[in-house]
């Protein structure tokens, strides 16, 4: 740490408790998919974990932004759900690799995101926080004590550069399990690398008739066209576009499925969470990152207990103001022809899934500006 006791900068990144309490942001998306990825699922807890890290190591080191990376939700939801074997999973990464390395070698999101107007967008962080949101209220169901705890941890501490709210909540979990008991069973039970890993090509296909097909669209709005347009809002000086968001979803995807790796992306909702709680340059990607590879190697056969033993409320807590903070920026748009494709996003979002929402927002923009120029 420097003469302030806040940070050591070493280039663009900074390594700091915030920055620390900035990885940890988005861990409420990680945290259940991993679990279910591992436990019923079955796929293997170090390469998982090491390849998810050293996703968020390469792209600190490129971007040098804390861009987060995270499950692709759609892929995870189904997979868990119908309990798929691993080989599907890693032919289902595999194919979101070279759909999106064909669509940087395109273009295609370059035009995509040209004629996407900006009260979309904004609908789609506010349907993305409202989801959030009511995803947190049900994880804080029946601890609301321990939530609005926690909920005041982060209102006193979220700004704090010596003991940030998502470090002391990360703690205060460990320490309510210690409580109970239940870290007895979590050990080092010698180092774990990834295992070498294959799927079967009839699966590629399969994977994306089962749930690639739907992934896409998401990926597209959340994953790429809202995370770069929040990265402008939050460093304009510093521009990422959709295709370089396209092409590094599309490598991060290409070898993880030979080495146990789940399919990745990026996202608004991670992005919001990481800022929110004081992550600012790359070195919070380095730092997540790092933490992740050491838990895949060292703990691998007892980290789908710890990550499903951690309280819940407190995970709900963090993402509940992520949530209203994505809400606020709809605030823009609090009257006038804007609002309406805003609240048609919103709307349709939430009634059947960001894709559609995303559609009828624009539909609903482009609809409104033809008839005012016929009048």
């Amino acid at each position: 740490m420097d003469e302030r006791g806040e940070s050591v900068n070493i280039g663009p990144f900074r390594f700091s408790m915030r920055e620390l309490s900035g990885a940890m942001g988005d861990f409420g998306t990680l945290l259940p998919l991993a679990v279910g990825y591992i436990s019923v699922c079955g796929l293997n807890p170090a390469g998982l974990l090491v390849m998810v890290g050293l996703a968020n190591i390469l792209t600190g080191l490129v971007f040098r932004l804390p861009i987060p990376i995270e499950p692709m939700k759609v892929i995870a939801a189904v997979a868990i759900a119908q309990s798929w074997e691993p080989s599907m999973i890693y032919a289902a990464g595999f194919s979101m690799g070279v759909v999106w390395l064909a669509a940087s070698a395109t273009r295609v999101m370059d035009r995509v995101a040209v004629f996407t107007p900006e009260p979309v967008v904004r609908g789609i962080q506010v349907a993305l926080g409202v989801l959030l949101a009511v995803q947190a209220v049900e994880m804080v169901a029946g601890a609301w004590l321990l939530g609005a705890v926690c909920i005041g941890i982060i209102l006193l501490l979220r700004k704090n550069p010596y003991a940030p709210a998502a470090v002391v909540l990360i703690g205060l979990g460990i320490g309510i399990m210690f409580l109970r008991g239940q870290l007895g069973g979590i050990g080092f039970a010698g180092p774990s690398l990834p295992p070498l890993t294959a799927f079967r090509p009839i699966q590629v296909w399969e994977s994306m008739l089962g749930a690639g097909f739907a992934q896409i669209p998401l990926t597209a709005t959340n994953a790429i066209i809202v995370t770069a347009a929040m990265i402008k809002g939050y460093w304009p000086q510093r521009e990422v576009g959709v295709n370089q968001l396209s092409l590094s979803t599309g490598i991060m995807n290409l070898v993880p499925p030979f080495l146990g790796g789940m399919p990745m992306c990026h996202g608004a909702g991670g992005l919001a969470g990481q800022y929110y709680f004081g992550a600012r340059t790359g070195g919070a990607n380095l730092i997540e990152g790092t933490i992740e590879v050491a838990l895949g190697i060292l703990l691998a056969t007892s980290i789908a207990n710890l990550f499903a033993l951690f309280p819940g409320p407190i995970i709900g807590a963090m993402m509940l103001l992520v949530g209203i903070q994505l809400v606020g920026f709809g605030r823009k748009f609090g009257s006038g022809r804007d609002l309406i494709p805003l609240a048609a996003t919103v709307a349709v979002s939430l009634i059947a899934n960001m894709a559609f929402g995303f559609a009828a927002g624009v539909l609903v923009h482009y609809g409104i500006g033809r008839l005012a120029r016929g009048r």
